[in-house]
């Protein structure tokens, strides 16, 4: 329940300040494509917080670990990483960022790669996945929000929030 509580208050807290931004994302109006250019930053993540739609499973939402991310350009980077996921075990992950798309200050796309760590999923070992995300950057924090469907008993769907930090740029 405090996780939850930490990822409303933050999405809320997210929602103000993107309120009161002026300058959106490299867009010339509030909804449109990104114009891909090179970058070179790193972001550093403590794992994430998700709110699950199967409230009755007793899931674990406090998905703390650690996770990097390279962006090398304005609409794709790269990441990997480890956490405790819902089942309460330990989850591998690495993918790749794809986000052409801005709604303002928000980068919208999704992260194709693989994951390992879910018993049901390919008995704990990698599996592919793609999971539309939304990501928001300042000049040293940002979130990344992940929209995972639940698939029949395999995959537990819910929102999750992860904070990340600017390590260099």
């Amino acid at each position: 329940m405090i996780c939850l509580r930490f990822a409303i208050s933050f999405i809320l807290s997210m929602l103000g300040l993107l309120a009161c931004n002026s300058v959106y994302a490299q867009a010339d109006t509030f909804i449109g494509l990104l114009e891909p250019s090179a970058k070179n930053e790193l972001w550093l993540n403590p794992g994430m917080v998700t709110y699950h739609f199967q409230t009755d499973q007793n899931l674990n939402g406090a998905n703390w670990g650690a996770g990097a991310e390279y962006r090398f350009s304005t609409v794709s980077s790269i990441t990997a990483g480890r956490f405790y996921n819902s089942n309460n075990a330990y989850s591998n992950y690495a993918g790749i960022y794809y986000q052409p798309l801005a709604i303002g200050p928000i980068k919208v796309g999704a992260v194709i790669g693989g994951f390992s760590g879910y018993s049901s999923t390919n008995n704990g070992g990698w599996f592919p996945a793609a999971i539309p995300a939304l990501t928001w950057e300042g000049d040293w924090v940002g979130a990344n929000v992940f929209i995972i469907p639940t698939i029949g008993d395999r995959v537990h769907g819910g929102i999750s929030l992860q904070l990340k930090f600017k390590v260099f740029s």
